[in-house]
């Protein structure tokens, strides 16, 4: 079995390049195919699977990447109590809405997790 790494992603995508920076880097690990790249997005960050997220801070970078790692066959995990999922209209990929237990259990079965 692969390593596995967790992006973590909880910067609001409308404030900050941050989040389309951290898709852009994960999408580059996975291309690597030596980990298996996971991706959980908190808060705001969830913002970035709406198509309108090309709008956002930097959001023409993240764009390209984000269906390279829906390609990879794992949903991207959000936060299931972010309010922003209420405003996502139809998502860019798939995602697992999960709650705090389960990302817990996500984060405990990576050997590394990265921040943004």
């Amino acid at each position: 079995m692969r390593r596995r790494v967790l992006f973590v992603i909880a910067a609001d995508p409308r404030l900050s390049a941050r989040p389309a920076e951290a898709i852009r880097i994960a999408a580059g690990v996975s291309a690597w195919q030596t980990v298996q790249v996971l991706v959980y997005l908190h808060g705001a960050a969830v913002l970035l699977l709406d198509p309108v997220a090309a709008v956002l801070v930097a959001g023409e970078e993240f764009g390209r990447y984000l269906p390279v790692l829906a390609e990879q066959g794992q949903p991207v995990r959000v936060q299931r109590a972010a309010p922003e999922l209420l405003l996502l209209s139809e998502p860019l990929v798939p995602y697992e809405a999960i709650d705090a237990g389960a990302f817990a259990a996500l984060l405990a079965d990576c050997h590394s997790a990265v921040r943004f």
